[in-house]
C-alpha cells in the first residue's frame, strides 16, 4: 500500500467533482424543461440532484483513490480503475444527452448501461478493496433510481 497523500486523494476527488461539473455545465439550463416534462411518481425537487450528485462524486473519488493506493501488483487494480475512468465518462455523457439534446431514449439506455457499470465497477472494487466497493453502493442505489426516472420520462414524454 502506498503512503497516503492527502494531496492525492483531494486531486481524486475534484477530478470527479469537475467531471459532474462540466456534465452539468454542457447540459444548459435544465431547469426549465424539468418543469416542462410530464413527471413521473416520486419525481423529487430540482434542487435536490446537485445536492445528491456532489456528495456521490465525493465518494467516487475517495473510493477511486483507495483503490490506486493499493499496490502496484494488484492484478484487478488496473481493471477496476479502467471501469471507474469509463463510467464516470458515461456518467459525463448523460446529463449532456437529456438536457441538452433531449434524446430521451438514448438517454434511458445510457442510464441503464451506467447502472450495469457501475455494479461491474463495485464488483471489480470489492476484490481489491471492500470499503472503497461500499462507498459507491448510494451511487448505485441512486442510479437504479435515475434509471428508474428516465425510463418514466422517456416513455411520459
Amino acid at each position: 500500500m502506498k503512503k497516503f497523500k492527502l494531496t492525492d486523494l483531494l486531486i481524486f476527488i475534484v477530478t470527479a467533482e469537475l467531471v459532474g461539473a462540466l456534465s452539468a455545465l454542457f447540459s444548459g439550463d435544465f431547469s426549465s424543461f424539468y418543469t416542462d416534462i410530464k413527471a413521473p411518481p416520486l419525481l423529487p425537487p430540482s434542487w435536490l440532484f446537485p445536492v445528491v450528485w456532489a456528495i456521490l462524486y465525493a465518494l467516487m473519488g475517495i473510493s477511486a483513490y483507495m483503490i490506486w493506493q493499493t499496490d502496484d501488483s494488484v492484478k484487478c487494480r488496473s481493471t477496476a480503475l479502467k471501469l471507474y475512468y469509463v463510467q464516470l465518462a458515461v456518467n459525463f455523457s448523460w446529463s449532456i444527452l437529456f438536457f441538452r439534446f433531449r434524446l430521451l431514449g438514448l438517454a434511458a439506455a445510457v442510464a441503464i448501461l451506467l447502472l450495469m457499470l457501475v455494479g461491474a465497477m463495485i464488483l471489480a472494487f470489492t476484490r481489491i478493496k471492500k470499503l472503497a466497493a461500499w462507498l459507491n453502493i448510494p451511487y448505485f442505489i441512486w442510479l437504479i433510481f435515475a434509471s428508474y426516472l428516465a425510463v418514466a420520462v422517456y416513455i411520459l414524454n
